[in-house]
């Protein structure tokens, strides 16, 4: 039987539960007929839009952006601050919703989800009906909207529920692929972030299309593993399953949140290099190395992307760990102001596991690695004696 994949994504969801909430409560005003943004504060103008309506988009605003510039394109603007309680339990209800269809359900964010229809499509006529009455049905119940995006695969599935909003449902079959994405500009191919469209752009690729009819060879040359993943998601080929019972988290990992949004690859490095030592100490301390290292980015509007690389060899070297994060947030950064970083490792072994190495790995390595052991003894033990904050790379420091 062929997958049928859905993709179910709220319409600008902070902003749509914070006007369904305010409704409820006898508000006169919906906030999705006028310009409003969630996020940033009406008396100081500070912070970040979090979420915006369509007549806020209107004037230009953009998710992302500083909320004093949104005041300065529409100085009428209305500005709520996030309610993290009631987005978490707006999600729940949604999610509560959608497993009265089928169990099978793998929720990424507080705000969307994949769903495999493949075993209840057949109480349809189409995958697009069942897909109408579960948007319809979400509009009726809890009074916003959602698009769903349908496919045989996620990657595709998503890409469609990125057409034409709100309140839509898009197909994006194989079949579909060269009219339906191929057009579209490079930088709207999922997992496409600032960085490779920039390398993609500088070799003359500026759509999907041309992506997908490009030598993968010579891509993975210029954007190594992620070229691949990227080249793969132009075609349509993706072959991750939908997750419907969470997956025993097995690895250790570290990740912060900041107290303002940071913008920059620069303060990207720094937060990593702070992370890769936690996550290094924290695998040594359990004698183990790792074989994948994940990068964990969360963007100012809450949008979460991870990306991951799987290594040759097991390591538990800070300065590995922080190199693999570094290049996968070069490669998925889209640009905007995030508000967390995490690294994460996975694929764990034990550290006395035996690494096959040539003679010439060996040759190389030995006197940095001499070298290297006895510098890391030295700052494990005086962090063991004075505490984690004692010892701190010259680049770390912020004045």
């Amino acid at each position: 039987m062929t997958p049928i994949i859905f993709h179910i994504d709220v319409n600008s969801a902070f902003l749509s539960w914070t006007a369904v909430e305010e409704l409820n409560k006898g508000a006169e005003i919906d906030l999705r007929t006028i310009p409003a943004i969630i996020g940033g504060d009406q008396k100081s103008r500070r912070g970040v839009v979090v979420a915006k309506s369509i007549p806020a988009k209107r004037y230009g605003i953009r998710t992302g952006e500083p909320a004093a510039n949104a005041f300065r394109k529409c100085p009428d603007l209305i500005s709520i601050p996030p309610d993290h309680a009631l987005y978490k339990r707006k999600s729940a209800e949604l999610m509560g919703y959608l497993r009265t269809f089928t169990n099978k359900i793998e929720q990424v964010s507080v705000d969307e989800c994949y769903m495999d229809f493949t075993e209840i499509q057949n109480r349809y006529q189409t995958p697009e009906e069942g897909a109408i009455q579960i948007k319809n049905g979400v509009k009726e119940k809890f009074g916003f909207t959602v698009n769903i995006g349908i496919s045989t695969n996620k990657v595709l599935a998503k890409m469609a529920s990125d057409f034409e909003k709100p309140d839509k449902v898009h197909t994006l079959y194989p079949n579909e692929i060269q009219k339906k994405m191929w057009p579209l500009p490079i930088g709207e191919l999922y997992m496409a972030g600032k960085a490779s469209v920039h390398t993609l752009k500088k070799l003359e690729i500026n759509t999907i299309g041309d992506l997908a009819l490009s030598d993968p060879e010579l891509i993975c040359l210029h954007l190594k593993s992620h070229g691949k993943t990227l080249w793969n998601f132009a075609n349509g080929i993706c072959d991750s399953k939908v997750q419907s019972e969470k997956q025993e988290a097995k690895g250790i990992g570290k990740s912060t949140t900041f107290r303002e949004d940071l913008d920059t690859l620069e303060e990207a490095q720094k937060v990593f290099s702070y992370l890769a030592q936690g996550v290094s100490e924290r695998l040594k301390k359990a004698d183990q190395k790792a074989y994948m290292v994940s990068m964990e980015i969360k963007y100012s509007d809450f949008k979460t992307v991870s990306h991951q690389k799987q290594l040759d060899k097991a390591t538990n070297d800070v300065q590995l760990i922080q190199q693999v994060a570094v290049e996968l947030f070069k490669e998925l950064w889209d640009g905007m102001s995030f508000r967390l970083l995490g690294i994460r490792t996975s694929k764990l072994v034990a550290a006395s596991e035996p690494v096959q190495m040539s003679l010439f790995d060996e040759e190389i390595q030995k006197p940095f690695d001499d070298k290297h052991k006895k510098l890391n003894k030295a700052l494990k033990e005086i962090r063991t004696k004075f505490g984690e904050d004692a010892v701190v790379k010259a680049g770390n420091m912020i004045s």
